[in-house]
């Protein structure tokens, strides 16, 4: 990487995107401090104390290593030292109310005959093309879009011209998930189960774009296990960057971005420190900036009420299980779609929502060491409504559908999982300002809507973009992503622009905010 003057740079936040920018940006040469309001990083991929260890109560899928086997070769480093990473054989399993349950594997042709063991020849068919159609898709919009800095309709045309024919009728344009699915799967269950992916990127299959069917190939491609739990990636992570020459420091909140003569000059801690810098990176949720929670900005804008993605009810605790079958990754479905994204779309949560179970101490196999084991178990739920009287009932009414889930599936946990294991959509809006709860960023609903995605670079000069809620997307991979996006577009501004340290007017043009915004980015 090409190495620029030693201008100071302070990343707020340290999530993926966050913690991926300063280990990059102090690899290049910059004077990095990342503040980070939470006591450990991680952003959204966050742990709680357990008895047996911390316990995930965010990501649990870690896909795409390549993504972080790049940005550790980058700094000279190997992840594989680093942490221990298990490759997953079998990727999830899937179950249903009517008893019928399909394991997928990493060996695709696993997949295809338990798929045909599950639903038929026809099915496992219909499996096979729809995978290579996804392998396909995946393989096309990676560079042109997911990679690139500042993708366009226009760039991405471009680049996809030499097989847009087939491209075209893969993306099923104008189409929903759930629209293509319906022609893809003559099985309702495996409409079912391959519309879940939408919910990656925090959206609805009746409203995602059939495009983004090409999130199962990041899934098929390989899924591994991390020992410690995602957040122990985040914590590699973190030792990467301080070994680049990083200074962290983690309890210490932004609660301002300085400005001077137009461009940033330095960040405003709680508590009233100073850092002057000539780079800030905000890989935070961009609507946080755009509401003023770090202070007014130009050029950006709160987005119209109505387009933020997901949130979710997540529980993380240590528990004995009993009943079910459980793998490291689970997934038992709701009784039907409708069932499930009807009431979200309403602002309401679903009485019979699908779980996502992830025994953190289990793997290919539903056998469990004794003694308690450490679980998390997400519901799809929908983001806060603002103007809404907060809901005293809200954990009480999460507890019940959970007990109630728990039990159609014959599943036992003792004990059973209480209020303090629970972050609800409200829980995530106070850890996270600005987001109303919404854990992925922006809504992916719309055909434009990945387009529609803030990039790096912003109108304030010297201010830049990363995390989850910035192009390329949601998700510990992308996220990651975003923040080798936000280094480079610092290095290469910084190497065809002149050198000056502008002198901060006192007090700037910011104002105090009592928020607390320095953490997000899942």
């Amino acid at each position: 990487m090409t190495r620029v003057s030693e201008d100071r740079a302070v990343v707020i936040g340290a999530g993926f995107g966050g913690l991926a920018a300063a280990a990059r940006l102090a690899h290049a040469g910059l004077r990095v401090t990342l503040v980070e309001a939470a006591s450990a990083p991680g952003g959204k991929a966050r742990a709680l104390p357990g008895p047996r260890g911390p316990v995930d109560a965010g990501p649990t899928v870690l896909t795409l290593r390549g993504v972080f086997d790049d940005l550790f070769a980058t700094l000279g480093d190997d992840l594989d030292a680093r942490l221990r990473l298990t490759p997953a054989r079998r990727l999830a399993r899937h179950a249903w109310q009517d008893g019928s349950r399909l394991d997928l594997h990493a060996d695709p042709a696993e997949s295809e005959a338990a798929v045909a063991a599950f639903a038929g020849p026809r099915a496992a068919a219909e499996f096979a093309a729809f995978s290579a159609r996804c392998r396909r898709l995946f393989e096309a919009f990676d560079a042109p879009f997911m990679r690139a800095a500042r993708p366009t309709p226009l760039s991405v045309a471009r680049a996809l011209a030499p097989s847009a024919g087939r491209l075209l009728r893969d993306m099923a344009p104008g189409r929903s998930l759930a629209s293509a699915l319906q022609g893809a799967f003559s099985d309702p269950r495996l409409r079912q189960l391959f519309g879940r992916y939408a919910t990656y990127v925090g959206g609805s299959p009746f409203r995602t774009p059939a495009m983004l069917m090409l999130i199962w190939q990041a899934e098929a491609a390989g899924v591994w296990r991390v020992a410690g739990g995602m957040h122990a990636l985040a914590a590699a992570m973190a030792a990467l960057a301080e070994r680049a020459g990083a200074e962290l420091r983690f309890g210490r909140g932004a609660a301002r971005i300085e400005l001077a003569r137009g461009r940033v000059a330095g960040v405003i801690l709680e508590g009233g420190e100073r850092l002057p810098a000539e780079v800030v990176v905000f890989a935070g949720d961009p609507e946080a900036l755009a509401r003023g929670l770090l202070g007014p900005l130009p050029g950006l804008r709160p987005r119209p009420r109505g387009r933020r993605s997901l949130s979710a009810d997540v529980w993380a605790f240590t528990a004995r299980a009993e009943g079910f079958p459980l793998i490291h990754h689970n997934v038992l479905f709701a009784p039907s779609p409708e069932a499930e994204f009807g009431p979200i779309a309403r602002g309401r949560r679903p009485e019979a929502p699908t779980l996502y179970i992830c025994a953190q101490d289990r793997g290919d196999a539903p056998a469990a060491k004794p003694g308690p084991e450490r679980f998390e178990i997400i519901l799809n739920a929908p983001p806060v409504d603002p103007h809404a009287p907060p809901d005293p009932q809200e954990h009480a009414r999460c507890l019940d559908i959970l007990s109630r889930r728990l039990e159609s599936w014959s599943l036992g946990l003792s004990p059973a999982p209480g209020p303090a294991a629970l972050t609800t959509p409200t829980g995530f809006a106070r850890r996270f300002p600005g987001t109303d709860g919404s854990i992925y960023g922006a809504s992916p609903h719309g055909a434009t809507a990945a387009f529609r995605r803030p990039t790096a670079r912003t109108a304030t000069p010297g201010l830049y973009l990363a995390g989850g809620g910035t192009h390329p997307g949601p998700g510990a991979p992308m996220a990651t992503l975003s923040g080798g996006l936000a280094a480079g577009a610092v290095i290469s501004d910084r190497a065809s622009t002149p050198r000056f340290r502008p002198a901060a007017t006192p007090g700037g043009i910011s104002t105090p905010s009592t928020a607390r915004p320095g953490a997000p980015s899942r």
